[in-house]
């Protein structure tokens, strides 16, 4: 039940944006005088590309040129991550990537390149929980009822990713390991596919990423049973946290951020950082992307490089511990 993501780009036009101008570093000279490219390492309709859509926009306004929004999904981000690690440190290329990245270096050993050396974080954007989702169809109500289903047919009930190794797939390995329960893993080429096959009852359930799942909940496609972080989404305040509904110890969250090649000089990173943290603070996209589910949260170039760094190890540990290995 693989789809295979359909790759297309989208120009977000350039317009002025007084209020989040930042000043220019002299030695970035005439930066940007051509598009840039923004590439989403996953297929349309992802949480990545919802965020990468709804901040590059803005990011597009302030910087003064075009941001051509690129997604390149396959091999679990993988396909995007190694163009973005060999592309020249310019500031012409750049990526919108999610934690994923971290998690790839102990799923895909024999990477074409190194994560930790040949690519940068440049700014943090904020976090999100996931959600426990089901289809309209499936009788559950509540995490428990949804547990006892599972465990009448162990083994059986489908649920779709965005492939082996993403976000969705280990948030649902800790869900199994932590209820007592088997279901049965369908992976496709990213989470826009598996939530829209979700919807369509071709898999009957996702922990999927806030801001993709949203409107499919408000618009009665999809029932939610629990949010996955320590505690209860802004977003959706009435939902019970998956620990307290039934699942104690549950708490998975997600980051996102953009990603550069390593070789982007000092300037160049501190010029994105500011303009990015000035982007998504800014009160009316920070609503949005609360409404959304994302919760924001900055960071200085090194701080997000140090959380990269901690997810590799701890991502790594947990990864072998599971025996998770890329397709």
């Amino acid at each position: 039940m693989n789809r295979t993501a359909t790759a297309f780009a989208i120009v977000l036009a350039a317009g002025a944006a007084p209020a989040l101008a930042q000043t220019k570093p002299a030695s970035l000279g005439k930066y940007p005088d051509k598009p840039i490219r923004f590439l989403v390492p996953f297929a349309p309709g992802g949480t990545t590309d919802i965020i990468a859509r709804a901040v590059g926009q803005k990011l597009s306004e302030a910087i003064g040129a075009q941001l051509v929004v690129d997604n390149r999904g396959g091999a679990g981000g993988t396909i995007a991550a190694e163009t973005v690690a060999r592309a020249n440190g310019d500031g012409y290329t750049m990526m919108m990537n999610h934690q994923g990245m971290a998690m790839n270096v102990s799923i895909y050993p024999k990477l074409p390149f190194d994560t930790a050396k040949e690519l940068t974080g440049v700014a943090l954007v904020g976090i999100t929980p996931n959600i426990l989702v089901v289809n309209a169809n499936v009788p559950a109500k509540s995490v428990k009822e949804f547990i006892a289903l599972l465990k009448a047919k162990p083994g059986e009930i489908p649920y779709g990713s965005g492939g082996v190794g993403s976000s969705a797939h280990l948030a649902v390995e800790l869900f199994q390991n932590l209820a007592g329960v088997k279901v049965l893993h369908v992976p496709y080429k990213g989470a826009g596919p598996a939530l829209a096959d979700t919807v369509g009852g071709q898999v009957q359930f996702m922990i999927a990423t806030m801001p993709a799942a949203a409107g499919h909940i408000r618009g009665g496609r999809l029932r939610a049973l629990g949010v996955s972080g320590s505690k209860r989404s802004p977003a959706f305040p009435d939902q019970p946290t998956i620990a307290e509904a039934g699942v104690p110890g549950y708490d998975y969250t997600t980051w996102y951020g953009v990603i550069g090649p390593s070789t982007l000089a000092r300037p160049m990173v501190q010029y994105w950082n500011e303009l990015t943290n000035k982007v998504v603070t800014e009160p009316q996209m920070k609503d949005r992307l609360q409404q959304l589910g994302l919760e924001v949260e900055t960071a200085t170039p090194e701080k997000f490089n140090e959380l990269i760094r901690s997810d590799i190890v701890k991502w790594g540990k947990i990864i072998k511990d599971a025996g998770i290995k890329g397709e």
